[in-house]
């Protein structure tokens, strides 16, 4: 597992994750997972190819499951890592998140015989691979522990210009709906358990499966919706910042004239650099935050899946 050659393009895609839990007795002290592969007698971070219909995200998760055992919630996305598969013209991309273990137990398995839980500078040692190592680097340069918000664009719901009646009624249409319900499984892979959206019937349609899929209900925010942002622009933010701090992983959906200039503001506060991004509708950024601060910003452009569901 070299270097990538960049006179190909990647054409298998997986996922995984460093998973990570607080150590048992050492207050502040966090220990990371290691898998042994028989087959390749390595020892490398849990990971794993998407399935057709499969998002990176479902990947990751469902990878981490099957192969350690654990339930995990992710958190920062880390890195991608791509490289040659031996005796092919084919390259491999491997997305990477932090992944929380929230509940499990490791039992040996086809693909996993061993399970490790050692400190970050033991797995360090004991990586088979240099691009375990970035990914590990990765994963040390910010705080482990962190606090997510969602922070959602409503789903498709046609053109403003063709609906009839009061905008703020305006439904989604049948992409929006696929949408909204491929948002149940990458929201739920973060941890969200509260939701917000701005007074719109699309904002609200978008994450309902969502709130559904948890009995949980959805409360309105008018300040962030479009009208309501821009009249009072410095209460919206503070409402944004305040969501927020109300712990567990909130989910914020709102509208494309707001989320960019809040994110910008967001960011430029807290000092983190935003990845590029085309804020389309269904699109997802994730928030990282440690101590009240945003440490990260990660931006995820679809909830449908890379493959086909046909391959």
């Amino acid at each position: 597992m070299s270097g990538s050659d960049n006179s190909l393009r990647a054409n298998i895609f997986a996922a995984g994750a460093v998973l990570w839990r607080h150590t048992p007795n050492r207050a502040g002290e966090i220990s990371v997972a290691l898998v042994h592969r028989p087959k390749y007698d390595d020892w490398s971070f849990p990971k794993g190819k998407l399935d057709p219909g499969e998002t990176t995200v479902g990947a990751a998760v469902r990878e981490v499951s099957e192969e350690t055992g654990f339930d995990v919630r992710l958190g920062r996305y880390l890195s991608k890592v791509t490289y040659p598969i031996p005796g092919h013209r084919k390259l491999k991309k491997v997305d990477y998140w932090a992944a929380e273990a929230i509940g499990g137990e490791f039992e040996p398995n086809s693909e996993v015989d061993e399970l490790r839980w050692v400190t970050p500078s033991e797995a360090a040692d004991q990586l088979s691979y240099p691009m375990d190592h970035k990914i590990l680097r990765r994963f040390l340069k910010q705080p482990a522990d962190t606090d997510t918000v969602l922070l959602v664009r409503h789903a498709k719901a046609g053109r403003r210009s063709r609906y009839r009646g009061d905008d703020a009624l305006r439904p989604l249409d049948a992409v929006g709906e696929t949408q909204a319900a491929a948002l149940v499984p990458l929201l739920s892979a973060f941890g969200a358990d509260k939701f917000h959206a701005a007074n719109r019937r699309r904002c609200v349609s978008t994450i309902q499966p969502s709130a559904d899929e948890k009995g949980e209900q959805i409360t309105l925010e008018p300040l962030l919706s479009e009208e309501g942002y821009w009249a009072e622009l410095h209460e919206a933010r503070r409402r944004a910042v305040a969501i927020s701090a109300l712990g567990g992983v909130r989910t914020i959906c709102s509208q494309g004239k707001v989320i960019p200039d809040l994110l910008q503001w967001w960011a430029d506060r807290d000092g983190v650099a935003l990845p590029p991004n085309r804020n389309r509708k269904g699109s997802v950024w994730v928030l990282s935050f440690h101590d009240g601060t945003m440490i990260a910003a990660d931006h995820l452009a679809s909830p449908l899946p890379v493959i086909p569901a046909d391959g």
